[in-house]
C-alpha cells in the first residue's frame, strides 16, 4: 500500500466540493451537501488564510481518495481536532482508517507538540466510533442533539487520546509511515 497526504491546494477544490456533495460522505458531516462554487471558494479561502487549520488530500497507490484535517489548532493548551473521510468507497476496508490514525496520532503529538487530539462523530457512526477506540481514543462525552441536518437532531460523541496514552500504547500497533506534505 502506498499512502500519501499531499497538501490541498486551489486545483483540488472541485474534487472536494464534489465529494462533500456525495451521500456516503455528506451523511457524516455536520455542513450542508449542497455547496455551490461560491461556497466552495470561500471555504478554501477561509482555511488557506487560518493558521490553526491544515488539510491534505489522501492518496492511495496515486488515486486522490479523501481528505484529511487537523483543525483547532490551540498552541496555548496544547490540543487540536482532526477528521477525514474517504469519498471512494471502493478503497474502504484496506486499513487505511488504522494506517492514517496512527499517523495523525504521530505527527499532532511529535510534529505538531500538542498534548490532545479531540475528535467528534455522529453518535449513529459505531463503526468510527470503535476504530478510534481501537487505536486509544476515549469517549470524553455526549452532545445531545447537537447537530440539525434535514431537519433531524443528532447527537455528538466527542472523543480524544492524549499524548501520554499514544506513547504507552504506540509499539502495539505496525502501520506504514506516511509522511504530511507542507
Amino acid at each position: 500500500m502506498l499512502l500519501e497526504l499531499r497538501k490541498l491546494d486551489h486545483s483540488d477544490i472541485e474534487k472536494v466540493r464534489a465529494w462533500r456533495m456525495l451521500p456516503e460522505v455528506s451523511k457524516y458531516m455536520y455542513s450542508d451537501p449542497d455547496i455551490n462554487k461560491e461556497d466552495q471558494e470561500k471555504w478554501y479561502h477561509d482555511i488557506s488564510m487560518d493558521s490553526t487549520k491544515k488539510h491534505w488530500i489522501i492518496v492511495y497507490d496515486e488515486v486522490d481518495i479523501g481528505l484529511l484535517s487537523i483543525t483547532d489548532i490551540d498552541i496555548k493548551n496544547k490540543k487540536c481536532n482532526w477528521a477525514y473521510y474517504i469519498a471512494d468507497t471502493s478503497f474502504r476496508g484496506k486499513g487505511i482508517a488504522g494506517t492514517i490514525e496512527c499517523n495523525v496520532y504521530d505527527n499532532v503529538f511529535y510534529s505538531l507538540e500538542m498534548n490532545k487530539l479531540c475528535c467528534e462523530v455522529f453518535s449513529f457512526n459505531q463503526k468510527v466510533i470503535d476504530i478510534h477506540k481501537k487505536f486509544g481514543c476515549e469517549i470524553e462525552g455526549e452532545r445531545k442533539e447537537h447537530i440539525i441536518k434535514n431537519n433531524v437532531k443528532y447527537d455528538i460523541v466527542e472523543m480524544a487520546i492524549l499524548k501520554e496514552k499514544w506513547e504507552k500504547i504506540r509499539n502495539d500497533y505496525k502501520y506504514e509511515k506516511i509522511s504530511f506534505e507542507d
